[in-house]
């Protein structure tokens, strides 16, 4: 997972300053049940899920591993509180959407957007969160934990002909063909009559 380090290592060669970067402080377990299922955190904080478990994350159990999950979910909640305060902010890892409420999976542990989420509009008082997810694959994890939950809504631009197989339902998707990029669709692309406006 060196790609952490090394967009810190590009931003500060792009002139960021070094005291513009922060820390997040660990994470409550209170944050993290706000998306996933408290039995889940805890086998998975302990490292006692099945091996079938570890295999559909697609890791093998470590302290380490445990110590940065919990801080990407954290580095997403301090962004987030920063955004509120200055408005911009960002974390330089996380995005692990295809963690589910109660498993993981595609190297996702824990959810750091649906908790995130959950937070901004059940503890910081924002009416709607959106996830705006723009990766090669779908945001499936994300979409099935806040589905039933309107207060976050969820877009995915994916490949249709990627992982997962089985896709969710997020509020918007777009499900881009193989080899196709997203600067071919028309502005008004993104839309759907079944999402909360």
């Amino acid at each position: 997972m060196r790609k952490f380090s090394d967009l810190h290592e590009v931003l500060l060669s792009h002139g960021v300053a070094p005291q513009r970067f922060e820390r997040p402080l660990p994470i409550k377990d209170e944050l993290l049940t706000l998306a996933h299922d408290p039995c889940y955190v805890n086998r998975f904080r302990s490292g006692t899920l099945s091996p079938a478990d570890w295999r559909r994350i697609g890791f093998v159990y470590s302290p380490h591993l445990v110590e940065r999950t919990l801080l990407e979910c954290a580095g997403t909640v301090a962004a987030a509180s920063l955004a509120l305060q200055a408005g911009l902010a960002l974390n330089l890892a996380g995005g692990t959407h295809h963690a589910h409420f109660d498993h993981g999976g595609g190297y996702c542990c824990l959810n750091d957007l649906a908790i995130c989420g959950r937070w901004l509009v059940e503890e910081k008082g924002v009416r709607q969160a959106l996830v705006i997810d723009l990766d090669v694959h779908q945001g499936d994890g994300t979409a099935s934990i806040v589905q039933a939950d309107q207060r976050v809504l969820t877009v995915s631009v994916h490949c249709e002909q990627n992982f997962p197989l089985r896709k969710a339902k997020s509020d918007y998707d777009v499900a881009l063909q193989a080899g196709r990029s997203a600067d071919s669709l028309p502005p008004c692309a993104i839309r759907s009559d079944s999402a909360a406006s």
